[in-house]
């Protein structure tokens, strides 16, 4: 079965889940958070070289003031309590988005975690928070700018190669699949650069509800695909 090296996934409908449940917003978000863990997992043991997780958009912040505190004190305390553990499996995280937004204390927290499993190569987990693909674009095209102005580029050698190894995920492959889980059929202004030849995998599963059997299912999918990339098939491009 062909395993995707780079899975990304929009983690949808913890505050459903809950609200079903008669339940409080801010357990669903528990919830999820212990789903991340079986799945992170999941991914290593079925060969996936990196998950990318989106935890926190851009847009995230419109939301009631008590949520974005609850999700930030969770993503806190989350990074504190599986840190040891996904060192011990080799997991190298890394996150990408617009740190400047987030306390010293987090900024810090974040960049230990990263410097503490940078060598780890099981699995390589990728956090996007304070993250939305515009942005992504706008800051790319802003250092860009800045190396255009610096003399260090000309602008007529700018393409896509110079334009994606300034995107935030350029040290990683593009996702093969992407996955939202929550029912929805959109990809939110999620990786809008480097989904551009991913395969769209959309579960109705809400997010706390989808395991590691759900992400196998997944993955099985993936492998019955064709991916062309622009190309004619194969087996038709032969008799040309």
């Amino acid at each position: 079965m062909t395993v995707p090296d780079h899975v990304a996934i929009i983690m949808d409908g913890n505050g459903r889940w809950a609200s079903r449940r008669g339940l409080p917003r801010a357990a669903g978000h528990r919830s999820g958070a212990q789903a991340v863990r079986a799945i992170v997992e999941s991914a290593r043991e079925q060969s996936v070289k990196t998950l990318t997780l989106f935890a926190f958009s851009s847009e995230n912040w419109q939301r009631p003031k008590t949520e974005v505190r609850v999700l930030l004190d969770l993503f806190r305390r989350t990074i504190r309590r599986e840190i040891d553990s996904m060192n011990e499996s080799g997991v190298r995280l890394s996150f990408i988005g617009e740190r400047a937004h987030f306390s010293e204390a987090l900024q810090q927290e974040m960049a230990q975690a990263e410097q503490r499993t940078r060598d780890n190569e099981a699995l390589n987990l990728v956090i996007a928070i304070d993250y939305g693909g515009r942005w992504d674009l706008v800051q790319a095209a802003r250092r860009l700018a800045r190396d255009c102005r610096d003399n260090a580029l000309d602008p007529d050698d700018i393409d896509e190669h110079s334009l994606g190894e300034r995107m935030a995920l350029a040290d990683f492959p593009a996702p093969d699949l992407f996955i939202r889980t929550g029912g929805e059929r959109r990809i939110s202004n999620f990786l809008l650069w480097d989904l551009a030849y991913s395969e769209l995998y959309f579960s109705d599963e809400l997010w706390p509800d989808f395991d590691g059997h759900s992400l196998a299912c997944a993955i099985e999918w993936f492998g019955q695909r064709q991916r062309r990339f622009g190309r004619l098939p194969q087996a038709t491009a032969t008799g040309l």
